[in-house]
């Protein structure tokens, strides 16, 4: 594989449609006879359905269906099998979906609604984490012990758990000079995309057409076969442009409804959220958690031990969170070395909106609340923290928390990177501090297929399954094939965003799409280039071997000027074999861990290429009121060799300032019986480039071999891990103690500074 030593920078392909304008998404489309779909939801935390009759709204003038879970197929799907598509005898979320009505305007499908008729009999609303795993608990679904769950240890709220365990950690507390134990927790966020999700059917026969704005289109299909009772080759899903995820539009959920409203009302049916819908319905937000930590440690900085326990808000349905406990336990540990750990995670039944994979899952609230810790730890011995960090993070060849030994990491890179950008030791105001805080997050490696060909005329198209969210990466996948073919990347078109077009892919998730789907691509390209170098070799009577491929041409090495364009060669290769490849890009294994008994990991102990951050935050605090603001950033992350400069910063600068909003402003309010208090973005407060710092990203570049090509790994999660915490450690300096509540806003640090609470 040739190596990637740079590359410039060029125009997105889907650029110029979006800051023009003249992009389609979801609501931009629309049918022939086309259907408006509106949902009716529960309005309640918990309640059992006593009485559920549609009759009189499927007389409503307009109204061409309604439909309840007696309609569609009894399947339950979910990471554990624990919801059906509508309710069915009990509501255990507000935005739980009971009837859905297709009409011919959304005027006519809200009178469809109003005239459905509904009774409940209230059940009590499981809201408090510690509680929900009481004996004798309310139970937000009785019969949990019947739904099926791969490698999930359940019982009662509990709905799925973690344990890792190392060393003896009992032996490790009576080694230590110091104990120190801390308590954090950390309120549910929202994902919030700008584009509220939209979803549209159409029929054709007995084979459906969906248009949705999902982040895994293949996940949607599978989904939609599953519930519906409908083979693959019956359901496509098509991708137009999305306005953002950030997670919260993975899985599937929506597009089986509206498949479902369209079949029976025999038209095009199109979905399309409001705002507030957008915050309360999706099994996506981002969970709240309680996260204890318990280390010892000597005079001298050695961690000798360490326990924790976690738990973690699933709420009603499991959708895809019953991983995160391990996630977060894993978050707890962090790249440290300590020999002796005790770490117990569990994501609790409760009745609020679902838990699912926003951006880094789990991993902001556990970074801020382990960092935090670490500077307790620091101080207790009297250490400046980033040299604290020096000595106990994890570097090359060393062995972290799971028993597993890094190959070489740049961890160690990123702490002076970071604190060097900063200029740590500056003299400061009396009201301005700088924290650091180190974070890491796994790759995810798994199944993705491409395909690449060169037309007649010599230009490229590209065939993938990956999901474009609005990251960039599937963007990136020209630059790799270009590479490989020694053409520009502005030479290649991409195809892409439709399941019956493009090999499987996971989608957009997991921070995957270079990893999994660029080696794919330039699996592809790399035949490709076998072809071409063959048909040049021939024209040139010269050896394969001694060709290359550069500037749009096949030469023979040494003798430029014994050259022939691709296009030349392309136009033989028309009039015989197709130059065509396909890649599936075979993931790596994932390492085992070493010496760790664990329960309920799913396999996840060993990380693959593991990512690396180091983030430094200058602020100011304003006594008075208690608002921070953040005034400069320095972010160094080792995401392996940079395929794409321009993006990859981007999305650094895009993680800081998600991870802002999430420190400072971002928690969803709730009612004490699981009611959201705030869906809309008057009270909802999202960070916007009004409120962004300076951002200086710095990538520690190391080779990585295995993960994704060209030695590189992701990088759309990791920079979301760490800035919260560093945010956390500034306020500390400036206030005395950690304000132990996330996100810390105003109301939080004046409070804290006053005595009131907030620690």
């Amino acid at each position: 594989m040739p190596l990637l030593t740079e590359s410039k920078h060029f125009i997105r392909p889907d650029g110029p449609d979006k800051v023009t304008g003249s992009g389609r998404y979801v609501a931009d489309i629309s049918l022939t006879g086309m259907l408006t779909a509106k949902f009716l939801y529960a309005g309640v935390s918990h309640a059992r359905i006593t009485r559920l009759d549609i009759s009189a709204a499927r007389q409503v003038p307009g109204v061409f269906a309604v439909l309840t879970q007696e309609d569609v197929p009894e399947r339950r799907f979910g990471s554990v099998a624990d919801r059906t598509l509508f309710a069915k005898d009990v509501v255990r979320f507000e935005g739980e979906v009971i009837a859905a009505v297709a009409a011919v305007d959304a005027e006519a499908a809200q009178q469809g609604l109003d005239a459905v008729v509904f009774e409940y009999e209230p059940l009590p609303a499981v809201t408090d984490l510690e509680a929900a795993i009481a004996d004798g608990a309310q139970l937000v679904h009785e019969g949990w012990a019947d739904y099926e769950a791969a490698d999930v240890e359940r019982d009662g709220n509990i709905a799925s758990f973690t344990s890792m365990i190392r060393g003896d950690v009992e032996a490790g507390m009576a080694e230590a000079d110091h104990v120190v134990s801390s308590r954090y927790v950390s309120d549910a966020s929202q994902p919030a995309p700008i584009e509220p999700r939209g979803v549209l059917a159409q029929w054709e026969g007995d084979r459906v057409t969906i248009w949705s704005s999902t982040q895994v289109p293949f996940q949607a299909r599978d989904g939609v076969c599953e519930t519906l009772d409908l083979p693959t080759n019956r359901v496509r899903v098509i991708v137009p442009h999305m306005g953002g995820g950030f997670g919260g539009k993975c899985g599937f959920h929506y597009e089986a409804h509206v498949a479902a409203l369209a079949r029976a009302a025999r038209r095009p049916v199109r979905l399309v959220f409001s705002r507030q819908e957008e915050f309360i319905a999706p099994d996506r937000r981002r969970e709240g958690m309680i996260i204890e930590i318990t280390t010892g440690l000597r005079n001298d900085g050695t961690l000798t031990a360490r326990r924790a326990r976690v738990l973690l808000d699933n709420g009603a349905y499991s959708s895809d969170a019953s991983f995160f406990p391990h996630m977060a336990a894993m978050q707890t540990l962090g790249p440290y070395k300590i020999d002796n750990i005790h770490v117990e995670a569990s994501s609790i039944y409760t009745n609020r909106q679902p838990s699912g994979s926003v951006r880094a899952p789990t991993a902001p609230q556990a970074c801020w609340a382990l960092e935090s810790h670490t500077d307790e730890l620091a101080a207790a011995i009297g250490m400046d923290p980033v040299a604290f960090r020096q000595q106990n993070c994890v570097d090359t060849g060393e062995t972290g928390v799971a028993g597993q030994v890094y190959d070489e990491i740049g961890l160690q890179d990123c702490i002076r990177e970071a604190v060097s950008a900063i200029d740590y030791s500056q003299e400061l105001d009396e009201n301005e501090a700088i924290g650091v805080a180190v974070g890491w997050w796994p790759s995810f490696p798994g199944p993705s297929g491409a395909f690449v060909k060169i037309d007649s005329d010599g230009k490229g198209v590209i065939t993938t399954g990956a999901q474009e969210c609005g990251t960039g990466s599937v963007m990136t996948l020209p630059i790799l094939a270009a590479v490989e073919l020694g053409m520009e990347p502005e030479d290649f078109e991409l195809v892409y965003q439709d399941t019956s077009a493009a090999p499987y892919d996971e989608g957009a998730t997991g921070s995957q799409t270079i990893l999994n789907n660029g080696r794919a691509t330039v699996e592809a390209a790399q035949q490709i280039a076998v072809q071409l170098k063959s048909l040049a070799a021939e024209k040139l009577e010269a050896s394969p071997d001694d060709i290359v491929l550069a500037d749009g041409k096949a030469h023979v090495a040494g003798s430029p000027e014994l050259a022939v364009s691709i296009a030349d060669l392309a136009g033989v290769a028309a009039e015989g074999e197709m130059l065509l490849g396909k890649g599936s890009g075979t993931p790596p294994e994932y390492p085992s861990a070493v010496g760790v008994d664990c329960i309920g990991d799913r396999g996840l102990s060993g990380w693959v290429g593991p990512q690396f951050s180091c983030h430094a935050v200058k602020i100011r605090l304003d006594r008075e009121t208690g608002v921070v603001r953040v005034l400069d950033v320095s972010a160094a992350h080792d995401s392996g060799v940079i395929i794409n400069p321009i993006g990859a910063s981007g999305q650094v600068e895009g993680g800081v300032l998600m991870g802002i909003g999430q420190a400072l402003t971002e928690r969803t309010v709730y009612s004490e019986d699981g009611a959201q208090e705030n869906p809309a973005f008057l009270d909802y407060k999202l960070q916007t480039i009004a409120d962004a710092p300076p951002i200086r990203v710095h990538f520690v570049e190391i080779f990585t071999p295995g993960v994704g090509p060209h030695g590189s790994k992701p990088i759309a999660e990791a920079p979301n891990v760490a800035t919260a915490a560093a945010i956390s450690n500034a306020i500390t300096k400036l206030v005395g103690r950690p304000v132990a509540q996330l996100p810390m806003t105003a109301e939080r640090v004046w409070g804290l500074m006053q005595g009131r609470g907030g620690g």
